[in-house]
């Protein structure tokens, strides 16, 4: 299994550096950012090719998650701020004998088909462990954790934390999808630390999903 390797980030030539020390020390500073994706060709395509549906919505938020630096941001071992240079993700399986759920986590590969294999296998290898959080074992630093949330069409998903954590990646909900005339969509929400994207960061991540949501030919063949 190959590990993404992770780069320090100068923070004396780094033009982020500011911003980061005002929204991690200063005003220490999370958001949300909600919005609903078109996702009607996504479902011919994989209707079509016989795909399930959440690997193939986990590959576009991960595809879309590692386009952008400012979403594979984390702390070291040492306590330096860096980057890695993929994320996995990491995400939950519900089990609806006794309403809890169980986290697991998978390798990312930007070839779908790979990756539609990769998840598929760890669902069902996992699926039947419960009776603790974690299902899977050995869960790198390197993860994005992503969940579904198919019982609800929700307008709005806001998280929050108790205490301060040192975690930068984002958190990613989406709900269940719903048609709507002739269109089906599907709520998403973005939970995102503020030291290290900003809104303008956050949208552009968004429509990444939305693009590879409108051509599926492109993005997943």
């Amino acid at each position: 299994m190959r590990i993404p390797s992770f780069h320090v980030i100068d923070r004396d030539t780094w033009e982020r550096s500011s911003y980061f020390d005002h929204y991690f020390f200063t005003l220490r500073c999370r958001y949300n950012i909600g919005a609903d994706l078109d996702i009607s060709a996504l479902q011919s395509f994989r209707r079509e090719k016989g795909l399930k549906f959440f690997p193939v919505m986990l590959y576009i938020v991960m595809r879309a998650v590692n386009n952008h630096r400012e979403f594979r941001m984390a702390f070291n071992e040492n306590k330096e701020l860096g980057y890695w240079d993929e994320v996995w993700p990491c995400y939950t399986l519900f089990h609806p004998e006794n309403e809890t759920f169980t986290d697991i986590w998978s390798e990312y590969s930007e070839d779908f088909s790979l990756f539609y294999a990769t998840v598929t296998h760890d669902m069902e290898r996992y699926r039947h462990v419960t009776g603790r959080l974690k299902a899977r074992e050995g869960e790198p630093a390197h993860i994005c954790p992503i969940s579904s949330v198919p019982w609800l069409t929700f307008t709005h998903f806001a998280q929050d934390s108790y205490a301060g954590s040192d975690f930068l990646s984002p958190l990613i909900k989406f709900g269940k999808y719903e048609q709507r005339g002739e269109k089906t969509m599907i709520p998403v929400s973005v939970y995102v630390h503020h030291a290290v994207a900003d809104g303008y960061h956050t949208c552009r991540l968004i429509n990444d999903m939305q693009e590879m949501a409108y051509f599926p030919e492109k993005y997943l063949l």
